[in-house]
Order: C-alpha cells, then structure tokens, then sequence
C-alpha cells in the first residue's frame, strides 16, 4: 500500500531521524552539486526498511550519513535522539564487496569489531562463534576469505556486522555481485536472521523484486537530489513467494513510479 510520506507511522519508536537533510559535493572542474534535498526520513525500531531506486541516485549517500562516513551539509539527523556526527558501534555496516580482512580467518574478521573495542577473548569469541553459527558457517572457523564463496564471504560481513550487537545494520547493495540463484538464498538467509534478532536493518537495492522479498517498508527514491518519492507498507506475510498474485501487482506498481534515467 503506498503511503503519504509525511505521515507520522506507527509501529515502532523512531531510531533513525532525517530532518531537512541536504547533501552537496565538490566535482572537480564543475563546482558544487546537491546530491539529496530537503530528505526528511524516519526509522523505525526493528523494521525491515528498503532504501529503493536506480543507480547512482543517493541510496548509498543515505546510507553513509546514517554510518557516519558522510556528514549532511544542512538539516539534522540523529540515531536516539543524538546527532550523528562519526561512526559507531550501534551502526553496523555490510558493503557490496565484503571488505573482510584477507589476512584474518573467519573467526578473526567476525571477532575483530570487539576485539578493537577491548572485549576480553572469551567473551569475543563466545559472541563470534554465536554469529558464526548464526549465518551458517560452523566449521569455517579457521578459513581465510579467500578460501570462500562470494555468499560465504557475505555471511562472513554479515556475522562480523552483528558481532558489535549495533542497534541498526546497514547493507549496501550486498548481494549485487552474487549469481541469481546464491542472491536467492542470501535473501532467504537474510531474512531468517532478522527474524532471529529483531535489529532493526536498512537495506539499499536497485532490485524491485528484492525490495518487495525483504521489506516490511519500501521508500522509493527519485534522481538525484534523492529524497523519498513514493513509500510503502509490504505486508506479505514470510515468507514471500515471487509468483504470488499480489507480490506480482505490487513489484509492477513500485516499478512503474521508479525514475528511469539520470
């Protein structure tokens, strides 16, 4: 069902908040240009959100403000009520190409965010064998990334991710690199560890097929400057099958108030 934006949802407490946000950057040669405006998003405690749109038109903008890699240029945007202003721990980021630690073995790469943080070694390897097992992967324990599939390396990130026990997770775009049928499973995997652990996760996709499988909200973004074009409440219930009559209706609806070109 597709929602007027400003309306005040319930459904759960606010955890992540966008007021007013714009962001601009510098192009070398060409001066200054504004890639979101006037974005004014919240994020609800334990939601699936879906963060939808084409290529290149500011999901992982968003996305990096809300880690704290990027800072808004105007507006405010908070996690709890406080400002975001840096990175932290309560975020818990998961990118397209993994960025696992070559040189670190599963165990390492998955106990590494506690570790930095100064967990004592039984306590961090308790936690990490628990998202070991969580994301499938007992008996890979002593692996190097290398020795992995893309889909294993990606639970790896993911294992790694929720080791920190962040308030929200943050994935960007993570299974665009996968073969249809490992993204299918990912998705599958994905799903049933958010059911298990209740965070709440923002996920950024150009896949309308996946933002139907995976949200329970959609917004849907238009060209830059980004800001929330359309949204939706997703109440198929899980799990979600992709010849269903009404998933069908729903993924031609998103589709078709998509932004086609740049």
């Amino acid at each position: 069902m597709c929602m007027d934006r400003e309306r005040n949802l319930s459904g759960g407490r606010t955890l992540i908040e966008f007021r007013r946000v714009d962001k601009y950057f510098n192009k070398p040669g060409e001066g200054e240009y504004q890639v979101a405006g006037d974005l004014n998003i919240q994020v609800r405690e334990n939601e699936f959100l879906v963060l939808f749109g084409p290529g290149q038109c500011g999901k992982s903008t968003i996305l990096n403000m809300i880690a704290g890699f990027e800072a808004p240029s105007s507006g405010e945007l908070t996690c709890q009520g406080r400002p975001i202003e840096a990175p932290g721990p309560e975020r818990g980021m998961v990118f397209q190409n993994t960025a696992l630690f070559p040189w670190l073995t599963v165990m390492g790469n998955v106990e590494y965010g506690p570790k930095v943080r100064g967990v004592k070694k039984d306590e961090r390897r308790r936690r990490a064998q628990h998202y070991i097992d969580l994301v499938g992967l007992q008996g890979f324990e002593n692996a190097y990334p290398v020795k992995l599939s893309g889909g294993m390396q990606q639970r790896v990130g993911i294992a790694r991710a929720y080791c920190n026990e962040p308030l929200v997770m943050l994935l960007d775009e993570p299974f665009g690199h996968l073969d249809a049928q490992t993204r299918y499973m990912m998705q599958d995997e994905l799903t049933r560890i958010w059911q298990t652990e209740r965070r709440t996760v923002i996920f950024v996709t150009n896949n309308v097929e996946e933002a139907v499988y995976l949200a329970d909200r959609i917004l849907v973004l238009r060209n830059c400057p980004t800001g929330v074009k359309a949204e939706y409440e997703i109440t198929l219930p899980r799990p979600r099958n992709y010849t269903d009559p009404e998933f069908l209706r729903l993924r031609r609806e998103i589709d078709a108030v998509v932004d086609r070109t740049l």
